[in-house]
């Protein structure tokens, strides 16, 4: 809210927290975003492509967000130079612009084919592409739930989009959008997690408003450890824990694969599981972090570049941790919903970019677990 504000755009909420967004851009003043907000969240490196196709320019700045590892985007920029804009790249920002006549023009549409597979990298450049002229094909695309909802969201606003759900995405592009009323879909990673807190408790948790086919392989992965999981309908699932939780090997995957982004929960879940489970992290070459953290509360885990072996059954005693990032910090919490004793997790912050109100919904299904603000 506060980057799109910076930008122009107006921005109205109901309520506080928000769950609904009014958004008003009939003109941006500014088509810069800055590294103040950016530096506290690696998504705003989003509003490159819209900036692109809206004003044919964009001073956006290199962004930062979670220590898991280098997550060039070289990939975003390439495909934009096809498309006729000029980048350059200094004092931590991106320059770019599309030249004509002296003045800012329009993105041309252009045969992509990335590299490999990136989800921002496919969500920028289509935004990029529902304005450009002509038309503009991303071969090896993303195939994410969440690239498929935006898709939806751009076809309601206008745009001309075909292939969801592929690799291969087509868009011809249009002279404008037009506003409409979106729902983004539930957060799968969210879903995952509160599904490894029922299993890792051996609890009974039933998960309301959240999407089972986006969650078919955490579901395969956790079933392999023994954990029970029912899809009650379209939109509700319910997990019942083992008694004995069985060690299963996982290599994380782009979508429809085992997310990286449910690794380290996945992590917590084996180290209370008899046997050695083999974890492969493909994605990200620096997201173990919260292993050491976890060797601290009593956990047996040997990582070697990017496999980490968990040995369990490891019983685990609370202790003070420190969070790395996101899903360290989701699952250290799951960690410590096992340990004897008090967990204290430190740089928790993490946490609410991607749970809201985690506390009060484990606390409201029985954890013991309080968020405290300490005074510097």
């Amino acid at each position: 809210s506060k980057l799109l504000a910076f930008m122009g755009a107006k921005v109205s909420i109901t309520d506080i927290p928000a769950s609904d967004y009014v958004i008003q851009a009939v003109t941006l003043s500014d088509a810069v975003a800055p590294y103040e907000l950016v530096k506290t969240m690696r998504a705003s490196i989003l509003t490159l492509g819209p900036l692109m196709a809206r004003m044919g320019a964009a001073r956006v700045s290199l962004p930062g967000g979670c220590a898991i590892g280098a997550r060039p985007v070289d990939l975003h920029l390439t495909a934009l130079e096809k498309m006729g804009a000029e980048i350059t790249t200094d004092h931590g920002y991106i320059q770019a612009k599309v030249p004509v006549n002296g003045q800012n023009g329009r993105l041309k549409g252009a045969n992509i084919t990335f590299e490999k597979i990136t989800v921002t990298g496919t969500e920028n450049i289509l935004m990029a592409a529902v304005l450009a002229e002509g038309e503009t094909v991303l071969n090896n695309a993303a195939r994410e739930p969440e690239v498929t909802d935006l898709v939806d969201m751009l076809r309601k606003m206008g745009a001309q989009i075909e292939g969801d759900c592929s690799s291969t995405l087509r868009i011809r592009g249009v002279e404008k959008l037009h506003g409409t009323e979106h729902t983004v879909i539930p957060d799968r990673i969210e879903a995952g997690t509160f599904l490894v807190a029922g299993a890792i408790t051996n609890g009974d948790l039933t998960l309301t408003n959240c999407a089972p086919d986006h969650l078919a392989s955490i579901i395969a992965k956790l079933e392999q450890t023994g954990v029970r999981i029912e899809t009650i309908d379209k939109t509700t699932l319910r997990v019942r824990g083992a008694k004995k939780l069985i060690a299963a090997d996982v290599t994380t995957e782009e979508y429809p694969g085992f997310a990286t982004d449910m690794q380290a929960q996945y992590m917590a879940l084996t180290t209370q599981a008899e046997g050695a489970s083999v974890i492969t992290e493909t994605i990200f070459e620096n997201r173990y972090l919260h292993a050491s953290e976890m060797l601290r509360m009593g956990a047996n885990i040997t990582v070697d570049g990017r496999r980490a072996v968990v040995r369990g059954l490891s019983p685990l005693t609370g202790t003070p941790v420190i969070a790395s990032d996101l899903r360290a910090s989701a699952s250290l919490v799951l960690a410590g919903l096992v340990a004897d004793g008090e967990t204290m997790i430190d740089r928790v912050y993490h946490i609410d970019r991607g749970y809201e109100d985690i506390v009060k919904k484990l606390r409201g299904v029985g954890a013991q677990i309080v968020r405290l603000h300490i005074k510097d």
